[in-house]
């Protein structure tokens, strides 16, 4: 109760919220856009717009407030990001510890692996990725989401469907 009488414009209560959600708003774009440096960039962007829009957005309204904002920065700089992710992937140094062979496929594994989870839809993706590699439960998935907790068990259900169907073929 005490932090909803606060104002967000005061600096204390704005680093309590940072410190609070900056983390998790990097894993989110993370998960859309496979590139922690543009997710900690698109994050600290969100951050920037609470600060300059902290007279309008209520401290309870914050975390919702900075994951759309977040959001709709990625969204923006969508094609953008494929091209730096692209470039990224191809350009990683890789250190030999098994025969060549083992690592020509575990290379192709990988890749096929990173194929199939790309091509789930967005929204599979995004809770798919929310659920199991970041461990959210599902009613934290659909604040994130503003989706109800049926709509994430069905988008998380599709993708591991999908992903059934892909890694059969693999």
């Amino acid at each position: 109760m005490e932090e909803e009488k606060k104002h967000i414009c005061e600096e204390r209560t704005y680093n309590t919220i940072y410190k609070r959600y900056s983390q998790d708003i990097i894993n989110f774009i993370y998960f859309k856009c496979g590139d922690k440096n543009r997710a900690y960039d698109v994050a600290q962007e969100a951050f920037i717009k609470l600060w300059e829009n902290c007279k309008k957005v209520s401290p309870g309204k914050a975390r919702s407030y900075v994951y759309t904002v977040a959001n709709n920065l990625f969204l923006n700089t969508v094609a953008h990001k494929k091209v730096v992710l692209k470039y990224v992937e191809s350009h990683q140094p890789r250190v030999e510890k098994h025969s060549p062979q083992f690592l020509l496929e575990e290379k192709e594994y990988g890749k096929k692996l990173q194929d199939a989870i790309a091509n789930l839809t967005e929204i599979q993706r995004e809770a798919f990725l929310l659920s199991r590699v970041e461990g959210k439960k599902y009613r934290e998935i659909a604040e994130i989401l503003n989706i109800s907790d049926k709509a994430v068990s069905k988008r998380i259900h599709d993708a591991l469907e999908a992903l059934r169907k892909t890694v059969e073929k693999i």
